[in-house]
């Protein structure tokens, strides 16, 4: 059984992490200097450095249903910021970004850095923006990124799935990127939605599902969405 203490520390440690690798980031990409190699690397670091920070155990399942030749649109429910972090390092080595919201890309350094390092910032109140966001993550997408987005659009608080949005779906039928399901089990023991207290101690699980063909579901848009959540809601231990 996975030990637990409380960390009023952790978090921090992790900001502060974050700050560290994107200070460099910003200033190699105003210099031009900054490779994708680069940020695959630093992702990789300081997603290991938050979850040691957190003493937290990760298992990984699914790896085989990966193909490392082609790129996926990510989606995966969404339990705690420690998603985040869990899922940087199951999926390593390769390229991942994310698609975040827009109030992470006005935070100094951080913003700076996520912006170089080729994540998406998505403005949900204004349709146009949202819109162009995945205009962008389809070409982000098409030079050999995968984007990892959560259709939930916010943290559950209890880690039940909670009714998913359409954007990323949209844009998987519009592209034919394939859809990777991603089930994250556990980061919400690591870190609960609107806490700032780490559990430290605490094991989370990434498990990979099969990819789905969105073309596959032509004018099926809502059952393409069921598809989705059903495979990452078979092995939620709160589904």
């Amino acid at each position: 059984m996975a030990r637990s203490n409380t960390s009023l520390l952790a978090l921090p440690l992790a900001l502060a992490e974050t700050f560290r690798v994107c200070a460099p980031t910003v200033v190699q990409g105003a210099l031009g200097t900054l490779t994708r190699e680069t940020c695959d690397r630093r992702l990789d670091e300081w997603a290991r450095r938050a979850m040691s920070l957190a003493d937290a155990e990760l298992e990984v399942e699914g790896l085989e249903n990966i193909d490392r030749n082609r790129s996926y649109l990510m989606m995966s429910n969404h339990q705690s910021a420690y998603d985040i972090f869990a899922l940087f390092v199951a999926f390593a080595p390769g390229s991942m970004r994310m698609i975040a919201k827009k109030e992470m890309f006005v935070l100094p350094i951080m913003g700076g850095g996520m912006k170089a390092a080729e994540f998406i910032e998505l403005d949900r109140s204004n349709r146009e923006k949202a819109f162009a966001a995945l205009e962008r993550a389809k070409r982000t997408i098409a030079s050999g990124i995968n984007i990892w987005i959560a259709p939930e659009g916010t943290r559950s608080n209890d880690g039940a799935l909670l009714p998913f949005k359409k954007g990323g779906f949209v844009m998987a039928q519009q592209t034919g990127v394939p859809i990777l399901p991603v089930t994250i089990d556990g980061t919400r023991d690591i870190l609960p939605a609107k806490d700032f207290r780490v559990r430290k101690g605490q094991r989370a699980k990434i498990t990979f599902h099969p990819e789905i063909d969105p073309m596959a579901y032509v004018d099926r848009r809502e059952v393409l969405m069921d598809e989705v959540r059903d495979r990452i809601a078979s092995v939620l231990s709160t589904a």
